[in-house]
């Protein structure tokens, strides 16, 4: 099992960050449209199971495998993007702006309403 100091754990967000800067706005919204339809459908297969089965445990364990599934199809949720994004700003990354920040967070705005 790979082990990461705090340090390199915290230049890999900081990193991670950037990318989300840096990356279009179309891509951002679909990438959290996508990762969203995701978690729902892995909501109702828990849910399903759990009365299906009349388990609650059974549901539990099912439910981590939207995130597996979003973690390995590359997509994000919108909550990580908000969080990252301004950690490049905070370490001053090149290229990266408090506009470019806030570009990231008027997605709040309109994808909320």
């Amino acid at each position: 099992m790979a082990y990461l100091i705090p340090s390199e754990f915290v230049t890999k967000m900081v990193d991670a960050g950037e990318s989300k800067i840096f990356m279009s706005t179309r891509d951002t919204v679909i990438r959290a449209y996508m990762a969203g339809a995701i978690l729902a459908l892995a909501a109702v297969f828990a849910i399903t199971m759990t009365v299906q089965t009349g388990s609650p445990l059974i549901g539990a364990l099912l439910f981590p495998v939207g995130f597996c599934m979003l973690y390995l199809m590359g997509f994000d949720l919108l909550t990580g993007v908000f969080v990252l994004a301004p950690l490049a700003w905070l370490d001053k990354r090149k290229g990266v702006t408090f506009g470019g920040v806030l570009r990231k967070w008027k997605l709040l705005l309109q994808t909320s309403w």
